[in-house]
């Protein structure tokens, strides 16, 4: 505790005396200052113990005394002593009613005490209260560091809570919550996860305070990590502002918590490496060697169906094809409504769409192999989950979300920039000798994904779906109008819809009779044109492959 007024009126050396203000003695000293000044409240910063002699001022004079008396409090000042036997032989009433009139401590100095004394007294209280705390900080480091090396992260924030007498939480790189102490915590926390990935928004490092509903306790927050984007938070939540000694507690866990989340990310980082070499293993088809390699690490993967998720990032300024519309890009509004702003994520989809993966798989205690691929723009990521798991969930989720703030921002009209953004595809459920051809369903839904505008396609909606979209690719198109080009000039010409009888007739399967009656026309003139349609064209029509060509042709151009 810093020095107050009780403690100096009880120290035995300085012999002083209350003479007003008796009920207001547990006030902090933060220093005192001996000013002779008749206005010294320029000069004051606020909770000192003022000494004065009076020299310079009229201290009988009662409207003088409320007047300077009235300064002082207003500035701060939460004592005064008055040395008697120098000016005044005693201290004057007018002073003394002032400061009961104010409420402001007055303090009797004797003459024996010099206020060098006093001054003393006050800093040497002011540094055993600064040794305390520091010793108390050291102490509190010990303990912390103890605790993260006998429980990890959890012992630590069980000893911090302790610490600060209030409860600790430590956040992912998601937002969410991972460890609590005191267990209720936990509920706490998770009501400030818009207030911590607000904070992840800033560069690192970061820091802020928040209150909570009806000032029920007082948060810090804190990003955890030395990249620039946040691998953690802290928050330490207390009743009131943090004393020195528990600052030093707080200060002592963002370091030893740091250290572990960068030891943490050098581990990933060997995790990777190992990870990168499952998956070479399972795509040569050599699942037995790949399990031996994976061990514990990645091993109970490999006993269950899983799925195999290629994402990669995608510039949304290139022209695609999008079936409700044009494609655009996340506005600040959307992207702020998917709950995760990540410092940047939406620059950084691949690394988004990881943090996402791993944090999932981490809250529900499953294994998730993540393999990044490539460097710049061939850049993508490869995932390896458990199918029906809270990896491949989340990940299915977040590209819901995005698709939806896509579409939400297409319909306002805004218009597509430059960013990159996600685009995924999802394998069916695979075993460890069936991998590669995983791979290869994951690859093949990321192509028609981008193809589609689409941020995610899973291969078996390939499946169920129609091949029909696929044709909207402008190079089919292409194809499609060159195809035909010949028998449309020949309509414009008005000798004949050609394109029409032809359309009616491979949309009846040949049959001359049904096709002609659709087109109201008789047979014979309907088998005419199909010879034009041959001559033209210089193709049989009595060849499958060329009746399938000129079908999907007249589909890719029935649209326009």
């Amino acid at each position: 505790m810093p020095p107050t007024l009780a403690s100096l009126v009880h120290h035995s050396a300085l012999k002083l005396t209350v003479r007003a203000g008796g009920d207001r003695l547990d006030v902090p000293v933060r220093w005192a200052h001996v000013s002779e000044l008749a206005d010294p409240v320029p000069y004051m910063e606020g909770g000192e113990l003022l000494l004065v002699t009076a020299l310079k001022l009229d201290a009988e004079n009662p409207e003088a005394m409320r007047r300077y008396v009235r300064r002082l409090v207003g500035a701060g000042v939460v004592g005064l002593g008055f040395a008697i036997g120098v000016n005044y032989e005693e201290v004057p009433k007018a002073l003394i009613d002032a400061a009961e009139e104010e409420g402001l401590p007055l303090l009797e100095v004797p003459r024996r005490t010099p206020f060098l004394a006093i001054s003393k007294a006050v800093s040497a209280a002011i540094a055993a209260d600064q040794y305390r705390a520091v010793t108390a900080g050291f102490a509190a480091q010990r303990e912390l560091t103890k605790q993260t090396l006998n429980a990890g992260p959890e012992g630590l924030l069980a000893a911090l809570a302790s610490q600060v007498n209030g409860w600790a939480a430590l956040y992912d790189a998601a937002g969410a919550v991972v460890a609590a102490a005191p267990e209720w915590a936990g509920r706490r926390a998770a009501r400030l996860t818009a207030d911590v990935e607000r904070l992840r928004e800033r560069p690192a490092p970061a820091s802020a305070v928040v209150g909570g509903p009806e000032h029920e306790d007082r948060v810090e927050l804190h990003t955890l990590g030395t990249g620039r984007r946040p691998r953690a938070a802290l928050a330490v939540g207390t009743a009131a502002a943090l004393g020195t000694a528990e600052r030093y507690a707080v200060h002592s866990a963002i370091a030893l918590l740091t250290l572990t989340t960068e030891r943490s990310r050098s581990l990933h980082a060997a995790e990777q490496r190992v990870g990168a070499a499952v998956l070479r293993m399972l795509l040569a088809g050599e699942p037995d060697h790949a399990r031996a390699v994976a061990g514990g690490l990645y091993g109970g993967l490999l006993d269950a169906p899983f799925r195999v998720i290629v994402a990669e990032a995608a510039s949304v300024s290139a022209a695609r094809v999008v079936d409700s519309g044009a494609r655009v890009a996340l506005t600040k509004a959307s992207a702020a409504a998917l709950a995760f702003a990540s410092g940047g994520a939406h620059s950084d989809p691949l690394g988004a769409l990881t943090e996402i993966a791993e944090s999932a798989a981490a809250r529900a205690g499953e294994a998730v192999l993540v393999v990044p691929e490539g460097e710049g723009e061939s850049a993508r990521v490869v995932v390896l989950a458990a199918d029906g798991g809270a990896a491949v969930s989340a990940i299915v989720e977040y590209a819901a979300a995005l698709e939806a703030a896509r579409s939400g921002g297409a319909a306002e009209g805004h218009a597509a920039t430059d960013e990159e953004e996600l685009v995924v595809g999802l394998s069916a459920p695979a075993g460890p000798i069936a991998a590669a051809a995983a791979y290869k369903q994951a690859e093949q839904a990321l192509s028609v994904a981008r193809r589609r505008g689409r941020v995610c396609v899973e291969h078996e909606q390939l499946a169920a779906g129609s091949v029909l979209p696929l044709l909207a690719d402008d190079a089919v198109k292409a194809f499609a109008d060159g195809l035909l080009r010949a028998l449309h000039e020949h309509d414009a010409t008005g000798r004949g819809d050609l394109v029409a009888s032809l359309r009616a007739w491979l949309s009846r399967h040949g049959q001359w009779d049904a096709a002609a009656a659709d087109l109201g026309v008789h047979r014979h003139t309907l088998r005419y044109r199909m010879r034009r349609v041959e001559e033209i064209l210089g193709r049989s029509l009595d060849d499958a492959d060329v009746r399938m060509e000129l079908w999907l042709a007249l589909k890719a151009t029935s649209s326009e």
